[in-house]
């Protein structure tokens, strides 16, 4: 994290799966807990959260919560359900610093959803986490509206680089992104599902099946997650010629698995585009 990013206001508006995953990859990488407000809706979760030393406010019992969370924020994460976004923008709005940015983290909404219920001017970064960012290995792409400046971009990278890996790519690219990396560890664990079921199917116990598979899986992606790995080269250094291996991957293509995988992928990035229409 960088000197200047670590000397930020936060607020965290909504404190779910993905908005908790972020406010402890920022703790964990540094960031003053006196420097982060977060809005919860019940009191079910105030101790847990105030334990990690933020300032806790309660929306069900001070309307007033969001707006004074964001009233001194440099920088504000929006963790609310999708259907949400919009009207948080609009209730937050009068309360905002000119300059502070603000970040969805709510899939299929728009950034000109955002703007149109936000300032004029007021930047605005639309973004897609995963899942495994919830243990330090997500992956996020942000999307800056043309109101950001670079240094902001920079500052939201840094924060949000202490859960995982964020890449800076065009809106029009989100659905396609959300379409490998967002709904992407669901394709995982439905192919450790089907390996363990196949397990079953030769003999194997069930327990015994699903041990083996999902450690497989956990084991193969940590060898993906060197940087210079390359998964062609991976796979066929497994994949000896005229071996077991070879055999299966054989009967993958035949059966047209790739081709599978690419249609599935595109059905979830069109679906994730008629998500952002009905959203917006």
């Amino acid at each position: 994290m960088s000197e200047a990013s670590n000397k930020l206001k936060l607020s965290f508006l909504g404190t779910g799966s993905m908005n908790g995953a972020i406010l402890r990859g920022i703790l964990a990488a540094g960031h003053d807990p006196n420097l982060i407000t977060a809005t919860v809706r019940s009191e079910s979760r105030v101790a847990e959260l105030r334990e990690l030393g933020i300032n806790v406010l309660v929306s069900s019992l001070d309307p007033s919560a969001n707006s004074t969370a964001v009233a001194d924020a440099d920088l504000i994460f929006l963790g609310v359900k999708p259907v949400g976004i919009a009207a948080l923008c609009e209730e937050i709005s009068p309360a905002l610093k000119p300059h502070a940015v603000v970040v969805s983290v709510a899939a299929a909404i728009t950034l000109a959803t955002m703007q149109a219920k936000l300032p004029a001017g007021q930047p605005v970064i639309r973004s897609m986490p995963n899942t495994p960012l919830m243990i330090g290995a997500g992956v996020v792409g942000i999307s800056p509206a043309d109101t950001v400046s670079q240094e902001q971009v920079q500052a939201v990278t840094s924060l949000l680089s202490g859960s995982g890996d964020v890449h800076v790519i065009p809106e029009d690219q989100q659905n396609a992104l959300s379409a490998i990396s967002g709904s992407g560890p669901a394709y995982v664990f439905y192919l450790a599902e089907a390996m363990a079921k196949a397990g079953v199917a030769l003999g194997l116990d069930a327990q015994l099946s699903a041990s083996l598979a999902r450690a497989t899986v956990a084991g193969a992606g940590k060898m993906l997650a060197d940087p210079h790995a390359d998964a062609a080269v991976l796979r066929q250094g497994v994949t000896s010629p005229n071996g077991t291996t070879e055999r299966a991957i054989a009967v993958f293509d035949t059966e047209g698995i790739e081709q599978t995988i690419a249609d599935g992928t595109r059905a979830a990035c069109d679906r994730a585009g008629q998500l952002s229409k009905e959203l917006g």
